[in-house]
């Protein structure tokens, strides 16, 4: 069995100097932002005004960090990886998590059953809404229309993830398609899905999270997972707020390089933490494979299909990402996880194939 990391910040650096370059690169190889990530959304990055609007927790970022894991093993690290900063999308995978967690245990007995059987607040009651299944949730191919926590759905029509921030159609009209016909990378559509969790499991999502996943790997406790100021509901007369999974409009994630890679380890390993098993195997082969409408997108999961992502590294590894150059890369292949925060998102291929050319 490969080692186990100890709980919090007992997680000792064994450096290895194969790593050295691929660290020496990801340090080298920032990603142009502004550190000051209320600048970056404020101006309008994301979107433009009024949708820009910053309605959720924002604070600065830090600089270049991650850790390369191997069989449990902090192999290299740089920056500083104990800092909790914003993560951007990579919260859409722990919002995966809380999800196949409700799968496990029979909250949601059929992914592909639509979600307004379950969730009856009027989210899922048009026409165009009422045959959105979880799993068209979960692989952005719904096509949900409507407005949440003041954000419309069309914010993120039209939207391209290579030029994010610079594509000229995103936020117009386009007729919309059947759920599960159209695949669309689309922030208010997961935030609906996080506030459908959110009613299933009629307890807040960090809350679950943290008694599911983050506890029992030992995570340092210092990560927060964050909604916005108008996205609070009343569940059996208690006030909760639904978490987003991006920061587009601030919230989010905010966690440490070294948390990150005990939730992608747990990934790699197949869901147990030495003994326990914490989430089902049956979940992640699930959430990696990939979608009828996207063959490099499983269940808010990036796959590496055919290596169309990422040539220099293997097909089977998939990955959580962020905006701002935010990744969780897991391959349980070769027992590896490699976290990178702040790495300029066009040099991960080539920090990668460093990666592996360390192997």
């Amino acid at each position: 069995m490969s080692a186990l990391p100890p709980k919090g910040k007992d997680w000792r650096l064994n450096a290895d100097p194969r790593f050295a370059a691929a660290q020496a690169f990801a340090e080298a190889n920032e990603m142009p932002w502004d550190r000051d990530l209320g600048q970056v959304i404020g101006k309008g990055h994301f979107e433009r005004p009024p949708w820009n609007e910053i309605i959720g927790h924002v604070r600065p970022r830090g600089g270049p960090s991650g850790v390369i894991v191997r069989g449990g093993e902090i192999v290299a690290e740089w920056g500083d990886a104990n800092r909790p900063d914003m993560t951007f999308s990579c919260a859409k995978s722990c919002i995966s998590m809380t999800v196949g967690l409700a799968l496990d245990e029979g909250l949601i007995p059929d992914v592909h059953a639509p979600i307004h059987e379950l969730v009856a607040d009027g989210g899922f009651d048009s026409a165009q809404n009422r045959p959105i299944t979880w799993a068209h949730m979960l692989q952005l191919s719904s096509e949900w229309e409507g407005e949440l926590w003041g954000k419309p759905d069309i914010v993120d029509r039209n939207r391209d993830l290579r030029v994010e921030g610079a594509g000229r159609d995103k936020g117009k009209e386009r007729p919309l398609k059947a759920p599960g016909a159209f695949w669309e990378y689309n922030d208010v559509r997961v935030n609906q899905l996080a506030l459908a969790a959110l009613r299933v499991w009629r307890r807040p999502l960090p809350e679950v999270f943290a008694e599911r996943v983050m506890q029992p790997i030992g995570a340092s406790g210092e990560w927060e997972w964050h909604g916005y100021r108008n996205s609070w509901v009343e569940i059996d007369g208690k006030a909760m707020q639904s978490v987003s999974g991006g920061a587009h409009w601030g919230g989010g994630m905010f966690i440490s390089a070294r948390d990150q890679a005990r939730i992608g380890l747990l990934m790699a390993r197949g869901g147990c933490w030495g003994d326990a098993r914490l989430i089902s195997e049956r979940y992640i082969t699930q959430a990696t494979t990939p979608a009828p409408t996207n063959p490099v997108y499983g269940w808010l999961w990036w796959l590496n299909t055919d290596q169309a992502r990422y040539p220099a590294a293997p097909a089977h590894g998939f990955q959580a990402v962020g905006a701002g150059g935010n990744s969780i890369w897991v391959d349980p292949a070769a027992d590896l996880v490699v976290v990178s925060r702040w790495l300029d998102p066009a040099k991960t291929d080539a920090f990668l194939g460093a990666v592996y050319a360390a192997l």
